[in-house]
């Protein structure tokens, strides 16, 4: 079983022909993703950017496995809460404005209702 690793990695390093024949063998298919201008990671707090990264993509029995190269910048999340149609509905019905004035309202809050009516009722 180790033979044919041992003929691929040997003592002069890696052989790339007898490595695509193994690859080959085992189904194994490799690409590379062209113009790739940025990766993004979203986590719920945070972001990984990573500008000009190299991509590859490693196919084996039917799984895909993506490999990220570059170097990473980190950045803050900016998260917009969760308006549902309720909230407006009910900042509608409070502060009789249309749907679109009660979302921006609702928006420009944070989705906190209560302050929303009032600064609709105050205008």
């Amino acid at each position: 079983m180790f033979e044919g690793v041992k003929q691929v990695f040997g003592r002069g390093g890696l052989d790339p022909r007898k490595m695509k024949r193994m690859m080959r063998q085992m189904s194994i298919k490799m690409e590379e993703l062209e113009d790739v201008e940025e990766v993004i990671i979203r986590m719920s707090d945070r972001e990984l950017v990573i500008p000009d990264a190299e991509v590859s993509i490693t196919e084996m029995k039917g799984q895909k496995t993506y490999q990220i190269m570059g170097d990473a910048q980190e950045r803050e999340r900016e998260t917009k809460p969760e308006i549902s149609e309720e909230d407006v509905t009910l900042v509608v019905e409070q502060a009789n404005v249309d749907e679109n004035t009660a979302k921006k309202a609702l928006e420009e809050t944070n989705g906190d209702i209560a302050q929303a009516i009032l600064n609709l009722k105050e205008e």
